[in-house]
């Protein structure tokens, strides 16, 4: 498995599980066609080393925190099971802003009970929304944490401006942004995060597959005798020791083949490349 990364008092292997893929449809809405496979994706990624699963209760909605109780609870000993809120549903195509504290208090309980715990490991404000001032979103994920309903407090989707903002009230021990060796555009978030030794979770870690497509990478897996998508995660995890990626499937294959990505190791020629 791969080097481990503390996340405040959390130490977690650095290739974690995102688990929105799981529910196996493009708008991550309603049931998966076949339980049974997305239960088996869960506890095989656990079964491969897997210590932190992030999803969130939109996604379904609240479908796939289900699905994670379902599988593993109770949790084995070190399983961080990190989750969001902030978002709503209104149908399978909308993914609305919604961080009204008392929609961030009713999403964090929710999420307790789905999950059947009494704390959350690490709960991520999902967004930021331009309606709700973030100082008061942010407050009520503090408010959560003084009253022991979640650990640790991340964000996602969010610039280094809006992080600083939300430190002043809290400390923040992770961020969720989109990165990958296709999609860099949060380069500065990311190197913020490196200063401050935060840990970084890049969604769409393969770059929505568009990544997979990459000539350079093609290439270089035909070099190394690997997969595309195992030269994409083993180039963020020699980016930077902060990064936690967390690729997602809803096919058991697939979850060994980017589990498998672990045991490459870039060099630094190689990974000037990309």
């Amino acid at each position: 498995m791969t080097s481990r990364l503390r996340i405040a008092d959390l130490q977690v292997n650095r290739l974690g599980f995102g688990a929105m893929r799981v529910i196996g449809n493009e708008d991550i809405w309603g049931e998966p066609k076949d339980r049974a496979n997305a239960l088996k994706v869960l506890r095989r990624a656990v079964e491969l080393g897997v210590e932190l699963i992030d999803t969130a209760e939109s996604y379904g909605p609240h479908t796939d925190e289900v699905l994670i109780a379902e599988a593993l609870h109770p949790y084995p000993k070190g399983l961080v099971i990190a989750t969001k809120g902030g978002l709503a549903r209104p149908r399978p195509a909308r993914w609305d802003a919604d961080c009204r504290p008392e929609k961030l208090r009713s999403d964090a309980e929710g999420s307790l009970k789905r999950l059947k715990l009494e704390r959350i490991d690490l709960y991520q404000l999902h967004t930021v929304d331009p309606k709700v001032p973030l100082e008061d979103s942010v407050g009520a994920l503090a408010d959560l944490q003084k009253q022991g309903k979640i650990r640790h407090i991340g964000l996602s989707n969010v610039s280094v401006k809006q992080l600083e903002r939300a430190r002043k009230i809290v400390p923040i021990v992770s961020v969720q942004n989109r990165y990958s060796v296709l999609e860099r555009t949060q380069e500065d978030v990311l190197q913020h995060c490196e200063k401050l030794g935060i840990a970084f979770l890049p969604w769409y870690p393969l770059g929505d597959g568009g990544a997979l497509k990459m000539s350079r990478i093609k290439k270089l897996a035909e070099k190394l005798k690997a997969t595309p998508a195992q030269i994409a995660i083993a180039w963020l995890l020699k980016r930077s020791p902060i990064i936690v990626p967390i690729p997602g499937t809803s096919k058991l294959a697939h979850l060994e083949e980017n589990m498998a990505a672990a045991k490459f190791k870039l060099g630094d020629e190689d990974f000037r490349l990309l």
